[in-house]
């Protein structure tokens, strides 16, 4: 059974989005149910800060055992730092998906964007949980 946190939003395509103190900023990953369907990842490409993507853009990559698959930006707005660790050990993703294996920080265009975000309980039906 995977994990869903109840104080993040999700997208249908598995990514989550967590408010930060700064209501413009916003810190972007991938679900749980997400690591578990790709399997061991060996490699993430994300962008660099200052790129400003749409909403439901493809900001990057990530590369497991299984499969190769993009990422999708959940709002839209400019990076504004992105998780270098990941260059390093990857699978921090596998390890910890809503803590220190998170993407990338956004500036937020719209804040109005988070609210057709999912919420818990509507993406854990999502994934049938």
């Amino acid at each position: 059974m995977s994990s869903v946190p109840k104080d993040l939003r999700y997208t249908e395509d598995h990514e989550w989005v967590r408010e930060s103190d700064d209501h413009q900023v916003v810190e972007v990953g991938i679900t749980d149910y997400a690591q578990g369907e790709l399997g061991d990842v060996v490699f993430v490409e994300l962008p660099k800060p200052a790129a400003s993507f749409g909403q439901r853009a493809v900001f990057g990559t990530i590369e497991a055992v299984k499969a190769v698959s993009e990422l999708y930006s959940p709002v839209a707005g400019t990076i504004v730092e992105t998780n270098k660790v990941l260059e390093q050990d990857p699978a921090l993703v596998n390890r910890d998906p809503y803590g220190k294996g998170w993407m990338i920080k956004v500036k937020i265009k719209n804040p109005k964007e988070l609210e057709g975000l999912l919420r818990a309980d509507a993406y854990a039906k999502h994934i049938g949980e």
